[in-house]
């Protein structure tokens, strides 16, 4: 994984909206807004779980889908 360029940018992400927008890695939940907080959670190798929920749920979980794609990241949306 590219590291510090996937963290910075999926922070930018997140931050471009209202909703909250939360990690799950195993039993830790991490905003995503978070730049410390993605430092310290996004390991390799590990299955994470996205919950969004807020106004712009739906277009927030497009965006961050893509850029966990881009840096290939395995991520899955809670329902």
């Amino acid at each position: 994984m590219s590291g510090h360029a996937a963290i910075a940018e999926l922070a930018q992400t997140a931050s471009k909206f209202r909703s909250s927008i939360v990690l799950q890695a195993e039993n830790k939940y991490i905003d995503v807004k978070s730049i410390l907080g993605l430092f310290t959670t996004l390991v390799g190798g590990k299955t994470y779980e996205l919950h969004i929920h807020g106004p712009d749920a739906e277009q927030a979980k497009a965006e961050m889908l893509a850029v966990f794609a881009k840096h290939n990241l395995d991520v899955k949306l809670a329902e």
